[in-house]
């Protein structure tokens, strides 16, 4: 894939120094296109070469110093940051590496087995952004990732080339960054394209939809949306097809130009649709014209369609958008890239309209896509699963052919007839294996899987042809695959129709040549339902695999499936599709619990392939730890299904969604193991080690999975004799009201009474009796003295134990001011949770569970924290659901304040976040499935004495500092009305007056010289006293830190892995 926008590439190009370029090529051709040169290169080792190619290429072409010549630029064997490997070469700017170069010999023909070396070296760069690999005959160049680079024939580089290698390469462009910022601007260019083609793409679409709907009522309106899309994807590949030659240029332009000269200069007028409905017949069945020969592309697209056949379109419409469409140009602004986003915003506008078509309500703010769980997968998802598939694949028949690169590399000359005839028949049998090569989406959406699978299948024969050349010794002609394996590798369903014709589609922009035939993708590329084969349940869209490819079957199954299936947990069916529910409960052992979607997947994609067969799918990873992968994880057991896993943790994949995913590959193979990697999406074309998991030390419960130096800590602690369930006799969840902007108040007390002024002005003075002290997630954190900032009211009474709700009278009678706030709000409460409460208990909480249980002493945790996070309450607060409450065991032999510094130690948090369900930036849901299992050592193993001073200490110490802060605070909010203050603000302590200064500016506060004068004084008096308790924090918290890993026996080394990881 090119790494730049073609206009944005061709502006750098214009402006290079044709002068400097023409000495550069020179130089570079006289060696690098020298016969004699070129044989020398192949029949020579990487190590012989490597030394003399850094300074044939980057000194004497490219304008490099090498390294030992004063201030150079270029260097070779640069040692990692960590560990002891190095990268052949690198580039750097004084002590950074800016790119770094990994040689191999021209044995090894393919460069993308290099990737994982050469990124593994970059990442341990900090820093570096550019990555270039050589076999001395091709050069690959990559920025910032793997997914797309530019590879350039040494050999064969024409000027034209060498132009845009100069700009890669040379000292003059990559010392300055220029590369990096000619992607920037590349992908901003890309984005504008997008959008601004969407928009005028969308408003065509809409345009003559309205148009042809009016104009034909005959027809139904559904079916007329579809044929509206099916139109578009017709101009669309016309579009594409005339800027890129396919067709003649500028066909669409003539032909308005033609109908409008008939229409103005010759008075003869027919409709432009019939004008074009010409076009799409020409294209079906192809026309010699006198200019011009239009070939039959046809495949389906172009062929006779009862309904666009007779419809008719508003000329003027029609006129206007073709034209405005035609004004991009497909050659250089919009690539197929753009194109598959283009498709993916336009499902999503396809499937809310074709809603508003049958009468259902849709949610503006969420496409239908989105609630429906489909997530347009990033390039670099997509390539890393088919080179870790079908690639794989490739690898393991290579070897088994024992197809080796070095053995196309040989002299010729002296070799016998025989061994040339094995060596073109290994060829020509990994070809033939590679034409049967079967490989599905079975939620294939707008194709991109399958793309990233035919772009990496041509390769892969353009490869076999690489080798072919070489062996003979002649120029390499690529074959003409593309349409083999259309029609023999790729197959894909949707339940989506419009998906469907969008993936068929863009496999044939991807595919299209000159005088050549669309290859039918009816027969691989099916609309169904992948989950469900029984008609009565799903219609039409249901889907029977065998009956719809009895040829893959008849082999057993496909060799690889691929994709990301849809993320729908179960509650959002029930409501409106009951029988594909009752479906999947009884047909799928995934089906337990509020399960997802993607779960049923993972389990009938198992019967898809064959014995040796490969599954990779990205998903969540929920269902590792959750009460509904209960069954899938039974599934997988039982079958020892997983190959590997490699899990993202709290990183993002996908921009749209806050969903947090893994890659899961299976296979039916025997195993005893699979390799699990954690890993950073950043760093997934690095080198990373795996760990195994043993299948036998895994249940149907969670899947805890760690690598091993991890799972051995893991492991140790849960040798501990208690877990906190035994420490602890409840977790409770806070309350939930259903309405908080109504139940919880903030106000002055004015004697026995909260004075609150409503939303419209009122003053309502509230009854104490009535009121709890209130507290939120964010009043809560670690050894926090607690001061609530509002109050619950509170309509219940406690009664042996249990609150019940005071009555209407009651509440007249003992509340009448509480109750006549309560009733301005009336028709808002009744209306929560669909009018669950429109009944006389209207003021009720929408949950009542365990708000019994909180007047009483207990620790505190946020829901969400980052780090331990708890804290005592003695003073019986109360709280909404973003905060838990832990309630002691009145067995237990800890106190709170004994137990509370091992919650908020590191080993607390190593636990955790190595157990728990990880969100964005490493934050932790606190729940009690997570607290539970958490392993504690008996009470009369630790010093309570101890425990208790180094608590009393934390808490004492942070209310101090806690104080400071908030005095701090009030001074300035009394002298410069500070509305609200900024996190900065808040921490003001650790800024210099500097930034404090800075941060006063923002909330628009400016002192004068004499002010700033007077405060710096008095701001550096007050963070020194403030940066003495955060002092007396820390080394409180090391301490005990160091008793808490004492106390659970950790050694100085299970320290350091837990240390460095929190």
């Amino acid at each position: 894939m090119s790494l730049f926008q073609n206009s944005v590439l061709n502006k750098y190009l214009k402006a290079l120094d044709n002068e400097k370029i023409e000495r550069a090529y020179e130089l570079f051709s006289a060696h690098f296109h020298n016969p004699v040169i070129q044989e020398n290169i192949r029949s020579s080792k990487e190590e012989q070469y490597q030394g003399e190619f850094l300074i044939d290429l980057f000194v004497n072409a490219l304008g490099y110093v090498k390294n030992p010549t004063p201030d150079f630029n270029l260097t070779t064997e640069l040692k990692n940051i960590k560990g002891s490997k190095k990268t052949d070469g690198a580039i750097i700017d004084g002590k950074k590496a800016l790119a770094v170069i990994e040689l191999k010999g021209t044995g090894t023909a393919d460069l993308s087995k290099v990737e994982t070396q050469a990124f593994g070296y970059k990442n341990n760069q900090p820093g570096c952004n550019y990555v270039i690999t050589s076999n001395f005959e091709k050069l690959r160049f990559y920025i910032d990732n793997a997914v797309d680079f530019e590879e350039f024939n040494l050999f064969q580089l024409t000027k034209e080339r060498f132009e845009v290698l100069w700009l890669c390469l040379s000292a003059d462009y990559l010392l300055k960054e220029i590369p990096k910022k000619i992607k920037n601007e590349s992908l901003t260019q890309e984005e504008n394209i997008t959008r601004q083609l969407y928009k005028d793409y969308a408003l065509f679409r809409n345009e003559i939809f309205n148009s042809i709907h009016s104009e034909n009522p005959q027809y139904d309106k559904l079916i007329l949306f579809k044929k509206t899309q099916k139109l578009l994807d017709r101009f669309l590949f016309i579009f594409f097809a005339e800027d890129r030659l396919l067709l003649p240029p500028n066909s669409i332009r003539s032909i308005l130009k033609q109908w409008t000269d008939l229409k103005e200069k010759y008075d003869e007028y027919f409709p432009l649709y019939e004008r074009f409905r010409k076009y799409f017949g020409y294209m079906n069945t192809g026309h010699k014209g006198h200019q011009h020969e239009i070939f039959a592309y046809n495949g389906g697209l172009f062929a006779p369609d009862e309904v666009l056949d007779n419809i008719k379109i508003d000329d003027d419409l029609l006129y206007k958008h073709t034209l405005k469409l035609s004004n991009y140009d497909f050659e250089s602004e919009v690539s197929v890239n753009i194109l598959g986003h283009i498709f993916e915003h336009s499902l999503n506008d396809i499937d809310e309209i074709q809603a508003e078509i049958q009468g259902e309500v849709t949610d503006k703010s969420k496409s239908k896509r989105k609630k429906d769980g489909v997530f347009y997968t990033p390039k670099y998802i997509t390539k890393y699963i088919v080179d870790n598939t079908v690639g794989k694949l490739c690898e393991e028949k290579k070897a088994e052919l024992d197809l080796q690169e070095a053995d196309y590399e040989k002299e010729r000359k002296g070799r016998k007839k025989a061994t040339l005839k094995k060596l073109t028949e290994k060829l020509e049998d990994y070809r033939s294996w590679l034409l049967q090569l079967t490989i599905c989406d079975p939620a294939c959406g707008s194709g991109a899987f399958l793309n990233q699978a035919l772009e990496f299948l041509i390769a892969e024969h353009g490869y076999i042809d690489e080798l072919q050349a070489k062996l003979f010794g002649d120029a390499m002609v690529m074959s003409e695959v593309e349409n083999a394996i259309l029609e023999n590798n790729i197959y894909g369903v949707d339940i989506n129709g419009e998906s469907v014709e969008i993936a068929k589609l863009s496999l044939w922009l991807r595919t299209a040549q000159k005088g050549r035939k669309l290859t039918s993708l009816n027969n691989n590329i099916k609309t169904g339902n992948s989950l469900i084969d029984d008609p009565e349940v799903a219609g039409e869209k249901a889907f029977n695999w065998q009956q719809e490819f009895p040829e893959v079957f008849a082999k057993g199954g496909f060799d690889v499936v691929i994709g990301n299936p849809p993320y729908l947990r179960i509650q959002g069916l029930i409501d409106a599709y009951p029988a594909l529910v009752n479906f999947y409960d009884l047909n799928f052992r995934a089906a337990t619990g509020n399960y997802d979607i993607y779960t049923l997947f993972i389990e009938k994609s198992v019967s898809f392939i064959n014995v040796k067969g490969i599954i990779t799918f990205i998903l969540p990873h929920k269902f590792l730890i959750t009460d509904f992968g209960k069954g899938i994880r039974s599934f997988l057991l039982e079958n020892n299904a997983v190959k590997e896993l490699v899990h993202f943790g709290s990183e993002l994949v996908f921009q749209d969604a806050t969903t947090y995913t893994c890659i899961i590959t299976l296979s039916k193979e025997s195993k005893t193991y699979f390799d699990f990697k954690q890993v950073a999406p950043k760093d997934l074309f690095s080198d990373n080690s795996s760990s195994k998991i043993y299948f036998k030390k895994l249940t149907e419960g969670q899947w805890i999975l760690n690598d091993g130096n991890t799972s051995l800590i893991l492991e140790k602690l849960k040798k501990q004799p208690l877990r906190l369930n035994n420490v602890f006799d409840r977790f409770v969840q806070g309350i939930i009201t259903g309405k908080d902007a109504v139940f919880c108040v903030k106000g002055e007390f004015n004697g026995n009474h909260l004075k609150v002024e409503s939303l419209n002005g009122k003053v309502f003075l509230l009854e104490e009796e009535i009121l709890k002290p209130h507290l939120r997630g964010e009043d809560v954190s670690k050894y926090k003295k607690l001061v609530n900032n509002e109050w619950l009211i509170f309509p219940y009474q406690i009664i042996g134990g249990k609150a019940e709700l005071y009555s209407p009278s009651e509440m007249l009678e003992k509340f009448p001011n509480a109750m006549e706030y309560l009733k301005q709000f009336e028709s808002i409460l009744r209306q929560r949770e669909k009018g669950k409460f429109n009944n006389e208990n209207w003021y009720q909480f929408s949950r009542n569970q365990a708000i019994s249980v909180l007047d009483q002493p207990k620790i505190i945790t946020p829901e969400v924290c980052f780090g331990g996070s708890m804290t005592l309450d003695l003073n019986n607060f109360y709280h909404n659901s973003k905060c838990h409450t832990l309630l002691l065991n009145k067995n237990s032999s800890y106190s709170l304040i004994t137990i509370l510094p091992i919650l908020n130690s590191k080993l607390f948090w190593f636990y955790l976040s190595n157990t728990g369900n990880v969100l964005r930036g490493g934050y932790i849901g606190v729940k009690r499935k997570v607290l539970e299992p958490f392993p504690v050592p008996l009470a009369t193993s630790i010093n309570p004495l101890l425990m208790g001073n180094f608590s009393n200490t934390a808490l004492d110490v942070n209310a101090k500092l806690q104080q400071q802060v908030t005095e701090f605070l009030e001074l300035l909010q009394s002298k410069f009305q500070i509305e609200k203050f900024s996190k900065n603000l808040q921490s003001w302590y650790i800024l210099d007056f500097k930034g404090f200064l800075k941060e006063l500016k923002k909330v628009k506060v400016k002192l004068s010289l004499s002010e700033e004068a007077e405060w710096m004084q008095y701001f550096n008096d007050q963070k020194q006293k403030a940066q003495y308790l955060k002092a007396e924090i820390d080394k409180t918290d090391r301490k005990i830190d160091q008793m808490v890993y004492e106390l659970y026996g950790l050694t100085e080394e299970e320290i350091r892995i837990v240390e460095e990881a929190v």
